[in-house]
């Protein structure tokens, strides 16, 4: 989806596509990061915390009638106020009766030009989830942690088949001409990186359009795709166009990449302890 300044009529949006997902036969259905706003980590602005709400709150109440009315579970990215001073960029997994099947609060917080993600997010103290949903289990990633193998790992360690990434990324406008088509082949490929190490699906869903100024704003490069657990892209949206992706994701799948390819069964445990420090070369 593209995202306007209007919170209310991003969610009436949302809504909609939801519904045309549900028509097209889709059971799991995952909306973009923070689709209720524009991507306002662009700039610091104290005033912009009122964007955020509480979770369970009003979107979720919204999400979970429809997710009942339509027999469907989504999963929806939201900026959740959880105390005063205490925010958090938090996936919430709707089931089909209406019930919160969980919530998932995005561990890496990055810091970089115009996304200054830091200034408005606590990182998440839930560590990494797998839900239950009548149609499989799943589990729920949010964007810059879809640079990190731990998180994918530990995530399918947990039972995952499928890892749902919500996302915001696109190009700055002095970047797109020289680095933009690398940036956006290092985050395909990562990501199917992830399904193949992990024997699961990865389903990364991106906002598309340009958000501020000419001098200062974002092009969000779409590219939403689904990876199977082989790491072939099953579909993938374009860059610039608004669409809805339906994939079929068979379950047996999972099972039969792993049997091939046995990386938990061969993972050798007894020697990653490092992987606890910092930085174990040099000094």
């Amino acid at each position: 989806m593209r995202a306007s300044a209007d919170p209310a009529e991003n969610l009436a949006r949302a809504e909609e596509r939801i519904s045309e997902a549900a028509l097209g036969g889709a059971q799991i259905i995952c909306l973009q990061e923070l689709f209720r706003s524009e991507y306002f980590c662009r700039e610091e602005r104290a005033d912009l915390f009122d964007l955020a709400e509480p979770v369970p709150g009003p979107t979720t109440e919204r999400l979970s009638r429809l997710a009942r009315e339509l027999r469907v579970s989504i999963v929806a990215s939201l900026f959740e106020r959880r105390a005063a001073g205490v925010y958090h960029n938090t996936a919430a997994v709707l089931n089909p009766d209406g019930g919160l099947a969980g919530v998932y609060r995005k561990m890496h917080i990055p810091e970089d030009p115009l996304y200054f993600e830091k200034f408005y997010f606590t990182p998440g103290d839930l560590g990494y989830r797998a839900f239950d949903t009548p149609f499989a289990r799943i589990g729920v990633l949010v964007c810059w942690d879809q640079w990190y193998p731990e998180a994918a790992r530990l995530t399918a360690m947990e039972g995952a088949e499928i890892l749902f990434y919500p996302t915001a990324i696109g190009w700055h406008p002095k970047e797109k001409q020289q680095h933009g088509a690398a940036q956006a082949d290092a985050w395909r490929t990562i990501q199917r990186g992830h399904a193949i190490a992990n024997g699961v699906y990865v389903a990364a869903v991106n906002r598309v359009g340009f958000e501020g100024t000419p001098e200062s704003g974002l092009e969000f490069w779409g590219g939403s795709f689904v990876a199977d657990p082989f790491g072939v892209v099953l579909a993938e949206a374009s860059r610039e166009n608004e669409e809805v992706l339906v994939v079929e994701c068979a379950r047996g799948r999972v099972e039969d990449v792993r049997r091939n390819w046995p990386f938990f069964r061969d993972r050798r445990i007894d020697s990653y302890a490092g992987i606890m420090q910092r930085w174990s070369g040099g000094k």
